[in-house]
């Protein structure tokens, strides 16, 4: 895969967090980031197209971009929306009966410098109505210029499952860049809980 084609699917999967459920996208950007990209496209056409989550036109150009010819007509099926709600709500605190954050925080705060990461920040997910997945803590790790964001979450991703069995939803992003409306959100209201 060239470097044109991997930046716009990093920026794909960015785009379509919220949107697909945790698993579903772990599961596409473990794949990319292993170069399994045959695979990773037949998970993103497949799930859009039957779960009927729609793509603006602009991502839809993206994916058509890159995908190969055999995977043209499951892009066919992807509806093309006008615009994608943010599905979910993010406060800086949780609620009395979440889960204790506190593991979590420190496998992923022990590994973020590793994988060029700046700052880690962690906030509290409500779903509202249309999204895929419940409430719970969700983490965003800001790197340095120049980071392979797929390459880092697969890392991190792989290190909380491997140490403590935990699927916790992480975005990786660039520091000081504009970020897409979910990635926005939850910087905006996240508190840090590390930085180098």
């Amino acid at each position: 895969m060239d470097v044109k084609t991997y930046a716009a699917i990093t920026d794909l999967c960015a785009r379509l967090a919220g949107r697909l459920t945790d698993d579903t996208l772990r599961a596409i950007r473990e794949d990319y980031s292993a170069g399994e990209s045959y695979q990773a496209e037949a998970t993103l056409l497949l799930t859009t197209g039957y779960e009927k989550i729609g793509m603006t036109r602009e991502e839809h150009d993206l994916v058509e971009s890159t995908v190969d010819e055999r995977n043209h007509a499951d892009l066919a099926a992807v509806p093309i929306v006008d615009d994608v709600p943010l599905r979910y709500r993010f406060s800086g605190r949780g609620p009395a009966n979440a889960p204790e954050p506190h593991e979590v925080d420190a496998v992923l705060a022990a590994h973020a410098a590793v994988v060029g990461g700046r700052r880690l920040r962690r906030a509290w997910r409500e779903p509202l109505p249309g999204a895929p997945d419940g409430a719970k803590w969700v983490y965003v790790l800001q790197v340095s210029e120049g980071t392979d964001l797929l390459s880092a979450f697969a890392a991190l991703s792989g290190r909380l499952w491997v140490t403590i069995q935990d699927k916790s939803p992480i975005e990786v992003v660039v520091e000081g860049k504009p970020l897409p409306p979910y990635q926005a959100a939850l910087v905006t209201i996240a508190p840090q809980i590390w930085s180098v």
